[in-house]
């Protein structure tokens, strides 16, 4: 057979397109499907349509707050028969999520049975094990369900009718909140309170110009089913709620009990286990050597209950619990995008003030067709009373026409001008509904729904009255279902993991320097450091106080600082290490001076020649090995050991030369400088100067004992004693008494 011969397939009654507009018409297709179907709630009543799907079907059951469970078999069966043709193990588990109070803030679904446990949300039992029904909250969406609110819609297979949405009284997406993954969209919408929500709807209904930082005094963040703290900033709250994205950190809670340290909350969706396992990890890998054990001691009584066990009481708890909460899921950060389909069934990221807007948009809508449709109802029944009164007034006529005619409901139309709704009514109308005292009760209902009726069309002709309305509803539902705030906000800092080199424990330690530059460090205060054995040849030059975290910077011979952590410097057990094996000190220079503290301490650096200033301790720290220039030296000038300050307005500097001159003046008049020569301390003459210089500086706080050391003896100055002494900066200072003027040093008590 020839090629031109080949039967051609026919494509009568298909539609022929190129496959890329095909493909592409097929995923806009499903993407739509996914945006407004499967991933994204509406905002009025804050559900996707599995979640409304089930709630509706529960009513449908019966399943009320009130009636007994029944197995959630039954109501995933009945979702996905009738509503959902989707999975039933989706359709279940998006049922359990709305049973699980550590899931939801306010739970739509009261589930018997193992519905997950916080440690493992997904541990539930199988849908033929559990019973379920609704809670008291699922009356709020469903309670006005049957008064003509909401549109209905054919089933997936045209056989039933299903809502649209449903007729929330409460803006419940705000309250439980939800998260989906649309294609190329998503929606993080976290929970809230339920009286705060109520109370910024009330404002907004009262001053539609509210802004979003009015409506954020009542919605001051969100609000988690567990106790964690939300430790974002109010201004980072506030600008959320302004765009509608942003992020929500929070923390676990915990307190201190018989010096073991206890967490008694965890952020939202933190499963204890996980926690445990990474604070586990690390503790195997040696990175917490503060903790000791760490034990699951969560029970009925107390769901979340963590021990963390340190090494000793001597351990920082706060630094301890900072790490931890930047390097395990203690602290979490939530994603937060307020991305919903609004009421012209589009999807957008909303701000607070539009979302709300557009909810009582909704309930405004919802609440003018519930009264309208029991405006009808009540229309409609006065026109059925009014025929049935008639009837009443002329009953032996009724009875005559309904007896002889053999059509009598035309008749009883041209006999008493009634419509066909009120002559079908008279027909079918019982024969005990005629005895004598019905006409009373007609009249009585005649006269109860003209009232009512007068009350709906009032209502419904004033706008005052419908915010009323409104407002003493949002009320009610708030006190019936309101409850506290559950997460605390409190204004913290994100923690920041320290570094391997911290994670030590906080002790007391003295830092010891030699003569020949040997450094150790000895645990506790209480060290009598000259005490200590030296090698030979070698002895004290000088030792400061500081605790194992900190860290201990060393200066030399020209000025220039170098520093080290206070844990990692060998013990006073021995003779300790040169300094010089960490540090590269220029040729010929040697170690002379040390201090040790917080980055924020300060300290005053000074010369032989009677130069110097206040720095941060800051600034001594940062270079290592080559060190960093930090004190500028005249030829000939020594370095002095630096002295602490506590209170730069209150403390007062004394130099003391050696020739016995002492000065004491106000630290405030000495400059706060980052490195340099600095100022003049004390004035030595200029005849005197090659032979005269500072022996000491040291810095009195009031309250105060200066000691100044000549030789083997010790004279000591209080803080009053020092005023004979007192000048202003630069001055020459007071001679110290004969016997006193060689002086070797000073220390302070």
């Amino acid at each position: 057979m020839t090629e031109s011969s080949t039967p051609r397939p026919s494509f009568h009654g298909f539609e022929q397109i190129p496959l890329r507009e095909y493909a592409e018409r097929a995923y806009l297709d499903y993407s739509m499907y996914v945006v407004l179907d499967r991933a994204l709630p509406f905002i009025g009543d804050g559900l996707k349509p599995v979640q409304r799907r089930i709630v509706y079907s529960m009513s449908e059951l019966g399943l009320s707050a009130a009636s007994k469970p029944k197995k959630s078999a039954r109501t995933v069966g009945d979702v996905i028969g009738k509503f959902h043709p989707h999975g039933d193990s989706a359709c279940y588990e998006a049922m359990v999520l709305m049973a699980q109070p550590f899931s939801y803030r306010y739970p739509l679904i009261d589930g018997q049975g193992n519905f997950g446990s916080a440690d493992d949300p997904k541990s539930f039992a199988a849908m033929r094990y559990t019973e379920s029904k609704l809670t008291p909250l699922a009356e709020v969406l469903l309670g006005e369900l049957g008064q003509g609110t909401v549109d209905w819609v054919p089933n997936f297979d045209g056989t039933l009718e299903e809502p649209s949405w449903l007729p929330a009284r409460l803006p419940h997406l705000l309250l439980n909140g939800t998260t989906g993954i649309a294609v190329g969209m998503a929606t993080d919408v976290p929970p809230h309170n339920l009286g705060e929500v109520v109370s910024a709807c009330i404002r907004l209904i009262d001053d539609p110009q509210a802004s979003v930082a009015d409506l954020c005094e009542h919605v001051r963040g969100p609000d988690y089913p567990t106790s964690a703290e939300i430790i974002t900033p109010a201004a980072d709250l506030r600008a959320m709620y302004e765009t509608g994205t942003g992020s929500v950190r929070a923390r676990a809670t915990w307190e201190r009990e018989n010096g073991n340290l206890i967490v008694t909350a965890l952020p939202y969706q933190v499963s204890p286990s996980k926690v445990i396992e990474q604070i586990a990890a690390q503790m195997r890998a040696k990175k917490l050597p503060w903790l000791e054990d760490i034990r699951d001691e969560s029970d009925h009584a107390n769901p979340v209950r963590i021990a963390l066990i340190p090494r000793s009481n001597r351990v920082d708890a706060e630094q301890l619990m900072g790490h931890l909460f930047a390097t395990t899921d203690l602290e979490k950060s939530y994603r937060v995008n307020l991305n919903v389909i609004g009421l012209d069934g589009k999807p957008q990221v909303k701000h607070l003030k539009l979302l709300l807007e557009e909810w009582l948009q909704f309930r405004y809508d919802t609440v003018t067709r519930r009264l309208k449709h029991r405006l009808e109802k009540v229309e409609r029944r006065l026109h059925l009373l009014e025929g049935l009164l008639i009837a009443f007034l002329n009953l032996d006529e009724v009875i005559r026409i309904i007896r002889s005619e053999d059509e009598p409901k035309p008749a009883l139309i041209a006999r008493f001008d009634l419509s066909e709704a009120q002559a079908e009514y008279i027909l079918e109308t019982r024969l005990r509904q005629l005895a004598r005292l019905e006409e009373m009760k007609i009249r009585g209902e005649q006269d109860d729904l003209d009232s009512e009726r007068d009350r709906l069309i009032a209502t419904l002709d004033s706008k005052a009255k419908l915010k009323k309305l409104i407002k003493d509803e949002l009320l009610a539902d708030a006190k019936k279902f309101g409850d506290a705030r559950r997460s605390p906000l409190v204004a913290r800092e994100a923690a920041q993991a320290l570094d391997e080199t911290e994670l030590v424990a906080s002790e007391p330690v003295t830092v010891v320097l030699s003569a020949k530059g040997w450094v150790r460090a000895a645990k506790g205060h209480d060290v009598e450091a000259a005490a200590l054995s030296y090698r030979e040849g070698d002895g004290l030059l000088a030792a400061v106080k500081g605790r194992s975290t900190q860290q201990v910077a060393f200066l030399d011979s020209q000025g220039r600082s170098y520093s080290t952590l206070a844990h990692s410097l060998p013990s006073a057990r021995g003779n300790g290490e040169p300094l010089t094996g960490r540090f590269s000190p220029a040729a010929g220079a040697g170690f002379v001076a040390l201090a040790s503290g917080g980055n924020d301490d300060r300290f005053v650096l000074a010369s032989s020649h009677g130069y110097g200033f206040v720095t941060r301790f800051e600034n001594l720290t940062g270079r290592q090995k080559a060190g960093k220039a930090m004190l500028s030296l005249a030829e000939g000038a020594r370095v002095l050991q630096p002295a602490a300050v506590g209170s730069v307005e209150t403390d007062r500097l004394v130099a003391v030369t050696s020739a016995g001159h002492l000065l004491a003046f106000p630290v405030s008049e000495l400059p706060e400088l980052d490195k340099g020569k600095g100022n003049k301390l004390i004035e030595i003459p200029k005849a005197k100067r090659g032979t005269e210089r500072v022996v000491a500086v040291a810095v009195v706080p009031p309250g105060g004992n200066l000691q100044v050391k000549s030789g083997a003896r010790t004279m000591s100055l209080s803080f009053r004693d020092l005023e004979p002494y007192l000048g202003s900066r630069a001055s020459r200072g007071g001679l110290l008494p004969r016997g006193w003027q060689k002086v070797d040093g000073l220390d302070v008590q």
